[in-house]
């Protein structure tokens, strides 16, 4: 009996450290579209973060927003605000929520949700009825917290 309760008490020690991740139709958005507790429980990777919004299979950020600290990266966008200095007005909740889904912040923008995956208006249902009703998110739950860690460190120079 002593091993298992040892074993057991190793078990949920070593389970500690680990949170669950949010799944997107579980994530709780404050009113005004913040998110405040991470989506996975870890802490995002800054350097991941810089890496998936260059990258034009993923985030793809520098299609519409202009980033002077990624100006090694080439073909900065202008449909979105630049996002020099975010990390010193915005709140890493904001970002958490603007990224997971500017929509809850932002009625009416053209920044996609990153992290959904159903409640999409689908033009192949009104046509064939044979749109998917819900599709995996652009970024996983990680990817979103990398890419607030990123956000955080853009502060005015």
């Amino acid at each position: 009996m002593r091993l298992t309760s040892l074993t057991a008490a190793i078990a949920l020690m070593a389970g500690a450290g680990f949170a669950e991740t949010v799944a997107p139709s579980a994530v709780q958005f404050s009113e005004y579209g913040e998110l405040e507790a991470s989506l996975t429980g870890q802490p995002g990777d800054a350097a991941r973060g810089r890496d998936i919004m260059i990258s034009r299979g993923k985030g793809n950020c520098l299609a519409c927003h202009e980033i002077s600290a990624l100006k090694d990266a080439p073909f900065h966008g202008e449909v979105g605000p630049t996002l020099d200095g975010i990390g010193g007005y915005r709140s890493e909740a904001e970002l958490r929520g603007i990224v997971a889904n500017a929509k809850m912040t932002f009625e009416g923008t053209v920044m996609p949700a990153f992290y959904k995956t159903s409640g999409f208006t689908r033009p192949g249902d009104g046509y064939t009825g044979k749109a998917a009703k819900e599709i995996a998110p652009i970024l996983s739950a990680q990817e979103i917290e990398d890419v607030v860690a990123f956000l955080l460190t853009l502060q005015e120079s």
